[in-house]
């Protein structure tokens, strides 16, 4: 069980980008990271598409980021913290380590 998951709000804990905070779009398992809004940020020459599908030119977009630098903030108390695994009704569920409050899967 991955206890960063698609839209949690994430605080970078190191590199160029610390201190940051974003939403997660998409985690990446076998690579074990994952993209942030807004965080990463890599820019990306590409040529046109056939047809016009696709505008030639410097993209900007989000790269991975490890998922050891990030650090999931508590809907509940607006913190970052650390995740709890625990097993309830026989599935899975994540709980804040601060307030002890149960996170939404």
């Amino acid at each position: 069980m991955s206890i960063i998951k698609k839209e949690d709000r994430v605080r970078v804990l190191s590199g160029k980008n610390a201190g940051r905070e974003g939403r997660v779009l998409r985690v990446l398992k076998e690579k074990e990271s994952a993209l942030v809004e807004r965080i990463n940020m890599v820019k990306r020459h590409t040529k046109p598409g056939g047809k016009g599908v696709q505008q030639g030119g410097i993209i900007e977009k989000e790269a991975p980021i490890r998922l050891c630098k990030l650090m999931l903030i508590c809907p509940k108390c607006s913190r970052p913290t650390r995740v709890g695994v625990r097993v309830v009704e026989g599935k899975h569920s994540r709980f804040c380590k601060k307030c002890l409050e149960q996170l939404e899967n």
